[in-house]
């Protein structure tokens, strides 16, 4: 939608705007901009505390330096790091390594409160004709992002981890696609979102959301892209199979310890079991018709089993309950991102004692999948025209035909049938413009 006609929009439906020129706006974003800021300068500086592993990475990889190149991964086990995240750090690559290190700070901070914009759009797309109203939207955005935005500036800024914040904005992207319905798109984003870093294959439980008809396509381009990125390492340096069994130490505040895991380092068998629940958790979900709590689940899984306590995990947590308060329902305040930062982030700061941390992080781990698989959800108003309702609450078959409109075609959350059957996207300028 035109400038001219969101802000004529904008004293009909109430909704505040600023202006940046001759650019509107909206007033929760200029606020959470603000908020950035104000984190990322903390934050910058002692920053950075990762990102020699992002410089080294792109160098040997596309650098003529011995045991670089495809040997990369065989020969440095210690850069768990997708080949799509080398690839963008090499963008900064040409400029001093000072100015690049802070370039990308900055690009990555910028990428989180864009994220947070596309979130606000694709929860106005979701709930589109539902009579959702958009004021009280923008300011569950604007709470939930107020959660978000520090662990984001944590992940971005202070540890530099751009391969965990590539798998986070491809996967915000791909549920974008996944509510406009762009099978497709959704495909191509979470193959990138596992090409940036290998954990994000717990997302992939977001293509069960699909239709059936047009889920294989989807899988097709995940399998073929990660396969193009992944495999010319592994077919010409056969040792590229033991960076998989890397090991971290297991940290005496991971919550494996309350599982009775006191091994001092990471179990063969937990990355695997890592991916697998994060996955059955987020199929489940989907079952249960509440698949905007797949990136929550997931982070869940990896939080829980991961013998490592970094704060920079949290990041993927908090993008989870963003989604979940924004799209999976509709009370006003999002307290379940509140919940999470204090809980995990906060117990950082404030809880001394190691033990006592670890059964924090589990118990929110636990408390959140009950919550967001079994709590009761309002029902969403009836869309306008003939409808599917695929939303989270839904307790009916997101695809299946609404009694009394007669047999129409699957679609994708999100999306409303068309008269000849074929679904269309809605639109987001319910959430750029304020109306309803």
């Amino acid at each position: 939608m035109r400038n001219a006609d969101t802000a004529a929009d904008a004293p009909r439906t109430g909704a505040r705007l600023v202006r940046f020129g001759r650019h509107p706006v909206r007033w929760h974003t200029a606020l959470l901009t603000v908020w950035t800021a104000l984190w990322f300068v903390v934050a910058d500086r002692h920053g950075a505390v990762s990102w020699h592993y992002l410089r080294t990475g792109e160098e040997l990889l596309f650098g003529e330096i011995p045991g670089g190149g495809l040997g990369l991964y065989a020969n440095h086990p210690e850069l768990q790091i997708g080949p799509v995240s080398f690839v963008v750090a090499g963008l900064f690559t040409p400029f001093p390594e000072a100015v690049g290190e802070k370039l990308a700070d900055a690009f990555m901070s910028g990428l989180g409160l864009y994220m947070l914009v596309l979130v606000g759009r694709t929860a106005a797309d979701h709930y589109r004709g539902t009579g959702l109203n958009h004021r009280h939207l923008q300011q569950r955005v604007l709470v939930a992002g107020a959660a978000f935005i520090p662990m984001w500036v944590e992940v971005a800024v202070r540890f530099g981890h751009l391969d965990d914040v590539l798998a986070l904005f491809f996967t915000t992207l791909a549920v974008r696609a996944l509510v406009r319905g762009n099978a497709t798109a959704v495909g191509v984003l979470l193959a990138l979102a596992v090409d940036s870093k290998p954990w994000a294959v717990g997302f992939l439980s977001l293509l069960l959301a699909l239709p059936r008809s047009v889920r294989l396509r989807a899988g097709a381009w995940v399998v073929g892209l990660v396969a193009a990125a992944w495999l010319p390492f592994y077919l010409t340096h056969l040792d590229t199979f033991a960076a998989a069994h890397f090991t971290i130490p297991n940290q005496p505040d991971s919550a494996l310890r309350w599982f009775g895991v006191n091994d001092p380092g990471t179990p063969w068998w937990d990355r695997p079991a890592q991916m697998t629940l994060g996955m059955a958790l987020g199929a489940l979900a989907v079952r249960r018709h509440r698949w905007a709590a797949v990136v929550v689940l997931a982070a869940d899984a990896r939080i829980v089993l991961d013998p490592s306590v970094y704060t920079y995990y949290n990041a993927s947590v908090l993008l989870g309950t963003l989604i979940w308060d924004s799209i999976g329902q509709r009370r006003l305040v999002p307290w379940v991102s509140w919940i999470a930062l204090i809980s995990l982030y906060g117990s950082t700061l404030l809880v001394p004692s190691d033990s006592a941390r670890g059964l924090i992080r589990l118990a929110f781990a636990v408390g959140s999948v009950l919550y967001v698989l079994w709590w009761p959800q309002r029902t969403l108003r009836s869309r306008r025209g003939p409808t599917v309702s695929a939303g989270p609450s839904a307790e009916q078959d997101p695809v299946a035909p609404v009694p009394g409109v007669g047999s129409v075609r699957r679609v994708f959350p999100g999306q409303r049938p068309r008269s000849d059957g074929q679904a269309r996207s809605v639109s987001s300028s319910a959430y750029t413009s304020g109306s309803g």
